[in-house]
């Protein structure tokens, strides 16, 4: 007696592939606006890889003549007197603080909570307008620079500068650091030799992109460049922030049932956060 025997057949591989890539569910379960903010930060953090690894590079080439950056900003608000780094450091706690309120925002958001929402982001536009404002007042002194000034010498590129003690940053009267012809350090110059050096020698104040006060004109310029497109990043950022905490108290989402704008606001914040701990290290630190 031979029975009828049913089997199902298995899926196939491929069965299981076309239900995989069948579209309809985005990836990792988020929505489309935040995959391309996700796509944009990755783009733009190569963007900064590069620049600071160029940095790098010419810093390590000319690391004897390089501008320590301890003793380039030394300046604080209302204080006459210099401390190394003080306000950089004062900048990167106000802009880690911000990113704090932006979470508070983002979680705030999640729970529906219009007023917190508001408040959250308010501080955190506090937050990076000071930043702007910081950085544009560390500008402003780099530019200006200190009053004893250098002297760019007739070849337009050597540039030498009075001998500063690094601790008590006190000039030493009469003596000059002159980098040396193949750039592998500094060699003291005083007395006659100075003074014919000086014949014909510009005297300079700060730093811009053609000389430095403070040395290889190329840390002006990496300065100006990467702490700049920083600052853009920083100032878009507020922008951004200022118009969705618009929309936060027009009620727009409650409208839409939900705060992802905010969310996708703090990615974009977060990212320019982070960047700004890997700048500060590498320029400032290092």
């Amino acid at each position: 007696m031979s029975g009828h025997v049913s089997q199902t057949a298995a899926p196939s591989h491929s069965d299981h592939s076309a239900g995989a890539w069948a579209g309809g569910t985005s990836p990792y379960k988020i929505s489309y606006g935040k995959m391309m903010m996700w796509f944009f930060l990755v783009s733009d953090a190569f963007t900064f890889s590069g620049l600071l690894t160029a940095y790098g590079y010419m810093r390590h080439k000319y690391t004897d003549i390089w501008p320590t950056a301890g003793d380039v900003f030394t300046h604080f608000p209302f204080y006459d007197g210099h401390i190394e780094l003080a306000y950089v450091a004062f900048m990167t706690f106000v802009l880690i603080a911000s990113s704090v309120t932006m979470v508070l925002a983002v979680e705030a958001g999640h729970r529906m909570n219009k007023k917190q929402v508001q408040f959250w982001m308010v501080l955190t536009i506090v937050g990076g307008l000071i930043f702007v404002g910081s950085q544009a007042w560390e500008w402003y002194h780099f530019i200006h620079g200190t009053e004893h000034g250098a002297y760019l010498l007739e070849d337009g590129v050597t540039v030498m500068r009075h001998k500063i003690d690094p601790h008590t940053h006190v000039m030493e009267q009469g003596v000059f650091l002159v980098p040396e012809n193949d750039q592998s350090g500094f060699r003291e110059v005083s007395g006659a030799e100075a003074q014919a050096m000086l014949t014909n020698a510009e005297h300079i104040h700060g730093a811009n992109l053609h000389h430095n006060e403070y040395g290889v004109p190329l840390f002006a310029n990496f300065f100006f460049f990467i702490t700049g497109f920083h600052g853009f990043h920083v100032f878009s950022g507020v922008v951004i922030n200022f118009i969705i905490f618009l929309m936060v108290v027009e009620g727009k989402f409650e409208k839409t049932g939900h705060y992802e704008m905010v969310e996708k606001s703090g990615l974009y914040w977060h990212f320019v956060d982070l960047v700004w701990v890997f700048v500060f290290t590498f320029f400032y630190l290092l």
